[in-house]
């Protein structure tokens, strides 16, 4: 395979690694990774994506949401593209490649093949998305809601910590909130849509292996519970006489856990925050609210299990005489990768000399938005402890290489999808 040179000395990898450090200096903390939607530090961060598109030989603009967006134009100017893209808005204290080692290594590759001016049958677009993670205005994968067309204009009007409205952010930021429908692209516009991204988990790294194959990007049902018992002292209630919610919560909780790990098909289950009151040290707990985040490779298997689990939580407060409160909160259906492209990604890794292993993706992407107007594959890169969200959050450069690898040979032997139906 002609893939250049810079793919054989090691050059692209050493490229990628200068990029995200220098992303990572754009922060609006001094000694932490803080780059939130519509801030400026996000601004310098998407100016200085553009640039690096337009030096990779692409057009390079902002959208009307805030995403980066690059074109790489092939063989014949107007034609269909394949989109790589990830996100470059961080959480608060973050790592540094959750999100930029997609769109830093897509825009690595397309700078490869512009070097050795070679065009394609198709155009590459890339993505940049602005807004991935929901942490400004709690709604996640605005960016690339807004390319997929399914934008809820009703989040123009939440506000954030400090009470900014999102659609006044946008103007703050030079955007005109009225254009974002503006964003959407047509279904006939993608060949498909890549994704590389850090694995966000330890699997790969107990694997040895440097890449995978992302099979599924699980779906996510949340709930808020809460459970009310009656308050009492300490020292004087019998112990079979209390209405404990604390008690009852500890042992909802046991159940998620045991429920989930005894399960053979990928599930998962996480409370995640929990809240006693009164909160009292020697005051028995009268009501208690916790949060159940479950996640599973197929819908029908997320949904059952939140089925068994809500039976066993009321079975829990009807034997505790407590009275329960259950609401589901979030609702975000599974996004199933394409065969056709994970095997186009299997023949990459294989080719480049790696053993080709199947994985999900526990944690959401921008790919769970853009199954709506296009076929999705992502190819996971190994981090470090699979530690992601968090400083320590790390990737080899050898590893960032491979993944480079991957994907330039994905995208210099990409093949179309035969029966393009529904492309509208």
């Amino acid at each position: 395979m002609a893939a250049g040179t810079a793919v054989q000395n090691g050059s692209l990898g050493e490229e990628i690694v200068r990029g995200i450090n220098d992303l990572a200096a754009i922060s609006e903390e001094g000694d932490k990774l803080t780059r939130i939607y519509l801030t400026g530090e996000l601004r310098k961060a998407a100016d200085l994506i553009l640039s690096w598109m337009r030096d990779a030989g692409m057009s390079a603009r902002l959208d009307a949401i805030g995403n980066v967006c690059g074109r790489y134009e092939g063989e014949r100017p107007g034609a269909p593209c394949l989109m790589l893209g990830s996100h470059y808005d961080t959480v608060r204290d973050a790592g540094k490649w959750d999100g930029p080692l997609g769109v830093i290594t897509a825009i690595a590759c397309v700078a490869d093949l512009n070097r050795r001016g070679k065009r394609l049958p198709f155009a590459i677009e890339i993505v940049g998305f602005a807004d991935e993670e929901g942490v400004r205005f709690a709604s996640t994968l605005l960016g690339s809601r807004a390319v997929a067309g399914t934008f809820d204009e009703s989040v123009l009007n939440t506000r954030d910590s400090d009470g900014v409205a999102m659609r006044d952010a946008l103007v703050q930021f030079g955007l005109d909130p009225d254009h974002i429908g503006a964003a959407a692209r047509a279904r006939r516009e993608l060949l498909g849509y890549l994704e590389l991204h850090i694995e966000q988990g330890p699997v790969l790294e107990t694997q040895n292996l440097p890449v995978g194959v992302v099979t599924a990007i699980a779906g996510a049902t949340r709930l808020a519970a809460r459970l009310t018992g009656m308050a009492g002292h300490a020292g004087t209630v019998p112990m079979a006489l209390r209405r404990d919610a604390l008690a009852g919560a500890a042992e909802c909780i046991g159940a998620i856990e045991q429920f989930c790990r005894t399960d053979e098909g990928g599930l998962v289950g996480t409370v995640g925050y929990i809240q006693a009151r009164p909160g009292a040290t020697n005051v028995i707990p009268g009501e208690v609210s916790f949060t159940i985040d479950m996640r599973a490779p197929t819908d029908m298997h997320r949904k059952r299990a939140v089925a068994d689990v809500v039976r066993q939580i009321e079975a829990i407060a009807r034997r505790r005489q407590l009275s329960l409160q259950l609401d589901v909160t979030h609702e975000n259906r599974t996004a199933p990768c394409a065969p056709w492209l994970q095997e186009q990604i299997a023949q990459a890794i294989k080719a480049e000399g790696f053993s080709v292993f199947e994985l999900p993706s526990g944690a959401g992407h921008d790919g769970m938005a853009m199954i709506d107007i296009a076929d999705v594959g992502m190819i996971f890169v190994r981090c470090r402890g699979g530690i992601s969200h968090h400083p320590d959050e790390h990737v080899e450069l050898t590893d960032a290489h491979a993944g480079a690898r991957v994907l330039l040979r994905v995208i210099e032997n990409f093949r179309p999808r035969e029966d393009r139906t529904g492309a509208s």
